[in-house]
């Protein structure tokens, strides 16, 4: 299928438009994220309706949980990427065509088939997650415009390097995204990820003027992002840039691909990240990957008591009513937040 937002130039040669890297591709190449080709200056996409992955999880598994928190979401991915993480969670998709001479692997599906199958096991959205959703963005519109019309919600979990022109295009029909803002370093973006810094700074405040609901997650990695100073200056940028109502996922690493030099991020780490999150104005930080310390829970901002307990991606009980905390009323930010 023909791909969206790209130029054609001469000697046959395209420019990519569809995230930050503005990739120039020669002819019978393919640019950075592997699944978009340039056949004879025609750019086409290697992955619309090819699904790795498919199936429902619960909605605090992306983790988003400020919209429509214990309801169940229906997930999809293809192959591919645009960032290249060392420390990729989902490499054997993420990056099979990088790492596989090409390869570009998937059972076929349609928007409408996504749709009905979520409709059918009860999901409440869709979310375009598990690989970088701005490579197989064309599939991702015409899922996400088909869902909208039937009153499903919308869901990215992507690492925000989606160019101006993506998010304009998918913006009618995306109600929420986890962004992964990785670091505060330019360095280690460049270093880590292939990639740059202010490119997704500027997508989180983009989606926040477009009225998306956004939540951002951060993997604490020991020694590449973890510096005190560094994580301040982090959290300082969302509640000053994209609100204090935004939620702040701090999570732990683990040891994966090609980042396996590093020991698991103490738990002392997360709880000193979510110290500062708070310090800087945050209503509400989480701490991920280690369940049963309290970092799942949502605490109302007017008193401090817990609204939502967690565990895992459970919710283990709520005192909400219409949105508001019992205990002093006060409204919880988010959509629909009145766990099912």
């Amino acid at each position: 299928m023909e791909a969206w937002l790209y130029d054609t130039l001469d000697d046959q040669q395209v420019r990519c438009r569809l995230c930050s890297h503005q990739c120039l591709i020669g002819k019978d190449k393919r640019g950075i994220c592997g699944v978009r080709e340039n056949r004879g200056g025609v750019l086409q996409t290697l992955v619309y309706g090819r699904l790795i992955a498919a199936g429902d999880d619960p909605i605090e598994k992306k983790p988003i949980f400020h919209l429509l928190p214990g309801s169940r979401s229906f997930s999809i991915a293809t192959v591919g990427c645009n960032f290249k993480c060392r420390f990729c969670q989902n490499a054997n998709i993420a990056q099979m065509p990088s790492d596989r001479g090409g390869q570009i692997a998937g059972d076929p599906a349609t928007p409408r088939a996504v749709v009905t199958a979520a409709r059918e096991r009860g999901c409440k959205s869709i979310s375009y997650t598990y690989t970088e959703p701005t490579v197989f963005f064309e599939f991702a519109c015409d899922t996400a415009e088909l869902a909208h019309a039937q009153g499903m919600k919308n869901i990215f979990v992507t690492n925000g390097y989606m160019s101006a022109d993506a998010l304009a295009r998918i913006s009618p029909w995306l109600d929420a995204a986890n962004v992964d803002l990785k670091a505060f370093s330019d360095d280690f973006y460049k270093k880590q990820c292939s990639a740059r810094l202010e490119p997704v700074k500027a997508t989180l405040r983009r989606m926040k003027e477009r009225g998306v609901w956004v939540e951002v997650t951060t993997l604490i990695i020991p020694g590449l992002n973890d510096d005190p100073d560094e994580l301040s200056r982090l959290a300082a940028f969302i509640a000053g840039d994209l609100g204090t109502e935004t939620p702040w996922h701090v999570s732990r690493f683990h040891p994966t691909y090609r980042l396996t030099d590093r020991e698991a991020t103490p738990v002392a780490t997360l709880l000193r990240t979510r110290d500062i999150g708070i310090a800087a104005g945050l209503k509400y930080v989480y701490t991920g990957n280690i369940p049963g310390r309290g970092g799942e829970d949502t605490l109302c901002p007017g008193c401090q008591q817990t609204v939502i307990a967690r565990q895992g991606f459970r919710i283990l009980d709520n005192h909400l009513e219409a949105g508001r905390c019992l205990g002093c009323g006060t409204p919880i930010d988010g959509i629909g937040m009145q766990p099912a």
